[in-house]
C-alpha cells in the first residue's frame, strides 16, 4: 500500500460529479545541491499517485537532464528511462507536455496528467524577458461528456511579469477556449504578495477556495506560509481544497500539492 495515502482525502470516485484537480511543483524531481542532492522522482511518483486526482497539473518537469541523468545513473533507482512527466502518469493516464526553459545540460516545462481522454494539445510562450522563459499548456479534456480545458501555469518572479502573463493568458483563453466552455487554470503563480486575484477575476476567472474562504498554504513544504500554488476557474464551481502535510511530502519538492474538488456551476 502506498503509505502517503494515509494523509489525503479519500479515493475519488471515477463516476463522480466532482472532478478532482491537483497541481504541484515538482522542483525537476531533485533536492539539495552538491554532494547532498538527491533524486526525488520516485517518491514523487508515489506522491502522485496518492493523489488519486483526475487532473494532475504539473510544473518544474523535465522531458531530459544530462548532467543528473549522468549523476543518478550510479544510484539505486537511477534516473527514468523517460521523461518524468510519463513517469509519473498513473496506469492509464494521459500525459500532455511542453518544453517552457531549456538550461545547461536539459530543460523543463509543464504537464497535465489526465484520467480522462485529451484532446489537441496547444502551448503558448509567455515569457516576459530573456532571463525567465514561461510558457501556457493548454489541453482539452472530455469529461462525462463535458469538454473542459485545462491550462497549466507557471508565472514569472517578479510583479510586473505575473500582471502582463495573466494579461497574455486572458488573450490566448479568448483566442482559444470557446466561451462557455468550463475552463481550469492551475499552477505555479508566484504571487507572494496575494496581488493576482484581482487581474484573474477580471478576466472571469475565481480562484478556487473552500466554502469558508480558506485558501491552503503550500510553500515552503517544510513550513508552508504562503499560496503560491492555485487552481482558478471558470464554469466550475469549488467544494473543497486540501492539501497534504507531513515529512515525505515535505521533501519530495519546496511544494506542496494543492487539491480541489469542483462540480460544474
Amino acid at each position: 500500500m502506498n503509505p502517503l495515502h494515509s494523509s489525503l482525502l479519500p479515493p475519488s470516485d471515477h463516476t463522480s460529479t466532482l472532478l478532482r484537480v491537483a497541481t504541484y511543483n515538482i522542483h525537476k524531481g531533485v533536492r539539495g545541491v552538491g554532494p547532498g542532492k538527491r533524486l526525488e522522482i520516485h517518491n514523487l511518483g508515489l506522491g502522485v499517485e496518492a493523489l488519486d486526482a483526475d487532473l494532475v497539473f504539473l510544473q518544474e518537469v523535465r522531458s531530459f537532464h544530462h548532467r543528473d541523468a549522468r549523476q543518478f545513473d550510479r544510484t539505486s533507482f537511477g534516473w527514468p528511462k523517460v521523461g518524468q512527466a510519463e513517469y509519473l502518469a498513473p496506469e492509464g493516464y494521459e500525459v500532455a507536455y511542453r518544453t517552457n526553459a531549456f538550461t545547461r545540460g536539459g530543460e523543463h516545462g509543464n504537464a497535465l496528467l489526465s484520467r480522462w481522454p485529451v484532446g489537441d494539445i496547444g502551448h503558448f510562450d509567455v515569457s516576459d524577458h530573456r532571463f525567465e522563459q514561461r510558457g501556457l499548456l493548454h489541453v482539452p479534456v472530455q469529461w462525462h461528456g463535458v469538454e473542459i480545458h485545462a491550462i497549466v501555469c507557471h508565472f514569472g518572479l517578479i510583479h510586473s511579469s505575473r500582471v502582463r502573463q495573466a494579461d497574455r493568458l486572458a488573450a490566448y483563453i479568448k483566442a482559444n477556449v470557446p466561451k462557455r466552455a468550463p475552463l481550469i487554470v492551475a499552477g505555479d503563480f508566484n504571487d507572494w504578495g496575494e496581488k493576482l486575484d484581482g487581474p484573474m477575476k477580471l478576466n472571469g476567472l475565481h480562484r478556487a477556495t473552500a466554502p469558508d474562504g480558506h485558501r491552503p498554504l503550500t510553500y515552503p513544504s517544510r513550513v508552508p506560509v504562503f499560496s503560491l500554488d492555485r487552481v482558478y476557474t471558470r464554469g466550475l464551481r469549488c467544494v473543497s481544497t486540501f492539501v497534504p502535510r507531513g515529512n515525505a511530502w515535505a521533501r519530495m519538492s519546496d511544494h506542496l500539492p494543492l487539491v480541489a474538488e469542483l462540480d460544474l456551476a
